[in-house]
């Protein structure tokens, strides 16, 4: 069990669960992870993901799916990216746990923070960051995404990019990689480090000049975790975001499609995090477990 008290090589006081502080500290937490540890942890959740697509893709080969560069059906496409955000979330786990260490859901920032304060941050950084877009598109002039040409436009497509996505790529950069290398060079140069790694790993996904506002997501991202002390915000701020990009490519009106999309990811995230807790895998005092 790592100290609760100290964060080795930190310099600065570890997070103290609940239960042993008696209130929620709004600050995100500070761990013993290795500053190193960061950029392996993207490469090898990086190579999970290549690896586990593989494992989907060749079966479908197999059975006479027509399978190629150029051409990968829906349903693979959006089992591939699950696969992905699934390994994103082991991944940082298995180094989370590296030298047998206990890996604690708070320790990724899953754990509560006041209602208020965390949809007054989203609010800010929410703003912010579509005023960034804006002037961005306004001047950069970016080409329009295909990313739903890959996926589709379906409810698993809805389900996968406004829930799935925002869960595992947070778990991995805000949660690990964020909070790994805070040890190193504290949290500004490591929000931005993390924010362009954010950026980076949606190379191929995305047109090459999206990859500037998805950096400034991915810094935005870092600073609100570290204001709320918690990784609920960054998740809900994230879905949101995708809500809206999906809904906007899918040309879904403003009437009630787009918010009932935004609403309804919204809930299918606290239901989760309600059965996680139940079940006892978010829990500031059992380990995690892979």
């Amino acid at each position: 069990m790592d100290d609760l008290t100290s964060a080795p090589g930190s310099g600065r006081p570890a997070y103290v669960p609940d239960n042993l502080r008696g209130s929620v500290p709004l600050d995100s937490p500070r761990t013993s992870w290795p500053a190193w540890t960061a950029p392996l942890a993207l490469v090898a959740g990086l190579a999970v993901a290549v690896v586990g697509a593989l494992l989907v893709d060749f079966p479908a080969l197999a059975l006479g799916v027509d399978v190629s560069a150029q051409h990968l059906p829906d349903g693979l496409q959006i089992a591939d990216t699950a696969v992905q955000d699934a390994g994103f979330v082991l991944v940082a786990v298995f180094f989370a746990r590296r030298g047998g260490r206990s890996a604690m859901a708070w320790q990724f920032g899953l754990r509560p923070t006041p209602l208020w304060r965390a949809v007054g941050w989203i609010i800010w950084v929410g703003v912010g960051f579509v005023l960034f877009s804006l002037l961005w598109k306004a001047v950069a002039h970016p080409p329009e995404e295909k990313v739903l040409e890959q996926i589709g436009t379906g409810v698993l497509s809805a389900a996968l990019t406004c829930v799935v996505a925002p869960i595992g790529e947070e778990f991995l950069f805000r949660g690990y990689i964020f909070t790994a290398l805070r040890n190193w060079r504290g949290p500004w140069t490591s929000a931005v480090i993390t924010g362009l790694l954010f950026g980076l790993v949606h190379l191929g996904s995305a047109p090459l000049l999206d990859l500037v506002p998805l950096a400034v997501l991915g810094f935005a991202l870092c600073l609100l975790y570290r204001r709320t002390g918690s990784l609920y915000p960054c998740i809900a701020l994230h879905s949101l975001n995708n809500s809206i990009a999906f809904g906007s490519l899918a040309n879904w009106n403003w009437d009630w499609q787009i918010p009932l999309l935004m609403v309804g990811a919204l809930t299918v995230i606290a239901l989760l995090a309600v059965v996680l807790t139940r079940l006892g895998v978010i829990s500031p005092e059992r380990p995690l477990t892979t």
